[in-house]
């Protein structure tokens, strides 16, 4: 029995060693990280079932082990230690009491735990000396060529000792994006962009991806400190970016409601994190506890849902938009990922699938974020049976020969491909469009195949006779689809815009243009010149709605659907001054209560605020609804005004 233990422990440490010089030494991982904390996890608890561990198991190391050619050894003064992990409320929960069961009440300080590259930042009489990676946590690689490409990072320091700060080197979301745009082999995602630019002999690959770094830690300093938020304020106060988000909390409950507060908002966040550190913040009470041989036993990371998994692709198909744009959809070995059993995935046009090298039967990396649709980041691995899936020459719906225009593949038969058809009915019947409750996509197909329903203004022939010819529909449910289709003919112009389906032209970008068009008529007669100057709209909107109002089949849609009886209103046009709100960049937070957040956006666009989902030096205003997180903590550091939903209320009804 020992023997065949001892067997699984050697193979595990055979395949976990692979992977972590695939993850630390290559930067291109093969599997997600919560693929890899199984493998680890497992053969941690098989070492201690048999109080076996071999010299080679990566339980006695500290991140990668293995330099990289051509990169210096650096030996830290200092050792650099890991984390421990816990992955549920109760071990963070047991965590905390064991700590407090041997030194009683105590802070703790929390903060993001970012998913980046770990660097050292080394500074002597106020100067910026070398940077190195934590390698083993004896020894790193020298990267301070690389480093010096980061242009957050201060080349001098108010502090004139000497100084070894620790921090994450990261690619900010919204940079990766931009780089991907136009890179010729596009990066996978943010943590292997970043490590890849650091570890690159090449400062000018690491210079191109615009990277920051963000510090958390003293390793070393001449000055001591009694606390974590001592050290925190020092960091700061030497110009080091610390990103937007540090506590100190003393008891469980708001600990574990300040965490589920960042797992809820991370999506909203600029960088990737996986998870929240907990520390103990009496710097004393830490040299009591001390270390294991490869933690501090003072703090604790605590590791979010896994958003990132690696499973297989087992196909690719085609789905056909309102726009006869044909988008591939990746189906997939099922796998359970933030709360769900994903099954397909999306990726954005063939070129991206040949961008990515994502092929049939190969490895994919999938990630989801809440309620964002699962996407393919990228290859994991390739097999011999793989294959570059073909691109399409038929709509897959009417079989039509498809068009290519720029990067993307087209229908061109609009009135005859029924699935363009459904979905823009659907989209022209939905809540942020016409709002025609009970009009599902059910419903829209049933009415297509039995009265050929195929354009918005059909809608409006409808009657409860008809749709009780329709199976499972009964005069109540008929009556009241027919009464939502009658209330939709008395509309907002935004919302008219929005449904008639333009491309890139969303529900944000229709409320943009009406600030400037007083009617439908005033956008279909547009110059070009006369959109551009909208500061949200570009060169592409502009060229989608000219483009939109020169189709024939577009311009007789609209015409119907006035001939219909349709009435369009545009309130925005009629805006009420306050001088609180008007001309004012405001951003809702937390959970409103008297207001959803519809009606509060509203309420604000009627006084010509203009509504934001992000906090930045430019938002005047942030209301601040239960349970609020980083976006509040993001306007109190950047000093900009808050105020409840109580005084809200009391501003619009002065």
């Amino acid at each position: 029995m020992q023997n065949s233990k001892e067997k699984e422990i050697k193979e595990l440490i055979k395949v976990i060693n692979k992977h972590n010089y695939n993850y630390y030494v290559l930067d291109n991982p093969i599997i997600a990280d919560k693929e890899y904390d199984k493998l680890y996890d497992k053969l941690v608890a098989l070492e201690k079932e048999t109080n076996i561990v071999l010299p080679d198991s990566p339980t006695n190391k500290v991140g990668g082990s293995t330099l990289l050619k051509g990169f210096k050894k650096h030996t830290h003064k200092v050792r650099l230690y890991s984390l421990n992990k816990c992955q549920s409320i109760n071990e963070l929960k047991d965590w905390i009491n064991d700590v407090e069961n041997l030194y009683g009440k105590q802070e703790y300080s929390l903060e993001y735990k970012y998913d980046g590259l770990t660097i050292v930042a080394t500074y002597n009489n106020g100067k910026f000396v070398s940077a190195a990676t934590r390698g083993n946590g004896f020894i790193g690689e020298d990267v301070t060529n690389q480093v010096l490409t980061v242009k957050t990072l201060p080349l001098t320091i108010p502090y004139k000792g000497e100084l070894i700060v620790q921090g994450e080197a990261m690619m900010r979301l919204s940079v990766l994006k931009e780089y991907n745009k136009t890179a010729t082999e596009p990066l996978k995602n943010a943590r292997n962009a970043a490590a890849g630019a650091i570890r690159n002999l090449d400062v000018m690959v690491t210079s191109m991806r615009n990277l920051d770094i963000f510090f958390y830690g003293i390793v070393y300093c001449d000055k001591e400190f009694k606390t974590q938020d001592e050290m925190h304020s020092f960091i700061i106060e030497n110009g080091f970016s610390t990103f937007n988000y540090f506590k100190i909390l003393n008891n469980t409950s708001d600990i574990i409601s300040e965490i589920e507060k960042i797992d809820e908002n991370k999506q909203n966040l600029d960088i990737l994190i996986d998870g929240a550190v907990l520390k103990i913040n009496n710097v004393l009470i830490r040299n009591d506890i001390g270390y294991t041989a490869k933690f501090p036993k003072w703090a604790v990371a605590y590791k979010f849902e896994a958003q990132e998994l690696s499973t297989k692709l087992k196909n690719i198909v085609w789905q056909v938009g309102r726009t006869g744009k044909l988008t591939p959809i990746a189906e997939i070995e099922p796998v359970e990922l933030a709360g769900a059993t994903i099954r397909r995935a999306t990726l954005n046009n063939y070129g991206d699938i040949l961008r990515k090298d994502v092929k049939i039967n190969s490895n994919v990396f999938v990630r989801r974020s809440n309620e964002v649709i699962p996407e393919i980041l990228g290859v994991a691995e390739h097999f011999k049976e793989s294959y570059t899936p073909p691109k399409p020459t038929k709509c897959p719906c009417c079989g039509s020969s498809v068009v290519e225009i720029k990067s993307n593949i087209y229908c061109p038969n609009k009135n005859g491909c029924m699935d363009q058809i459904i979905d823009r009915l659907s989209h022209f019947a939905s809540r942020n469009a016409m709002n025609i409750a009970g009009l599902n996509e059910k419903t829209i197909i049933e009415l297509h195949k039995t009265f050929n329903v195929s354009t918005p203004a059909d809608l409006y022939n409808l009657t409860v006779e008809d749709l009780l010819k329709l199976p499972n529909f009964k005069e109540k449910k008929a009556q009241n689809i027919i009464n939502s289709i009658e209330k939709s003919k008395n509309c907002e112009l935004n919302n008219f815009i929005y449904a008639i389906g333009i491309l890139n032209v969303g529900d944000k970008t229709a409320k943009d243009i009406v600030k400037h068009f007083s009617s439908i008529f005033d956008l279909m007669n547009a110059k070009p010149e006369d959109l551009i100057k909208i500061n949200e709209i570009g060169d592409v909107i502009t060229n989608n709605i000219i483009e939109f109002f020169a189709d024939d089949y577009n311009k007789k849609m609209v015409s119907d659907l006035l001939n219909a009886g349709i009435k369009i209103n545009n309130p925005t046009n009629q805006i009420s001054f306050n001088e609180n709100l008007t001309n004012k960049t405001v951003v809702l937070t937390g959970s409103l209560t008297k207001y959803t957040r519809d009606d509060a956006t509203k309420i604000l666009e009627s006084f010509g605020a203009k509504v934001t989902s992000s906090v930045t030096k430019k938002t005047n205003l942030v209301i601040v609804g239960e349970s609020a997180g980083s976006k509040l903590a993001k306007a109190k550091e950047l000093g900009i005004k808050t105020i409840t939903e109580e005084e809200f209320d009391k501003i619009i009804n002065k």
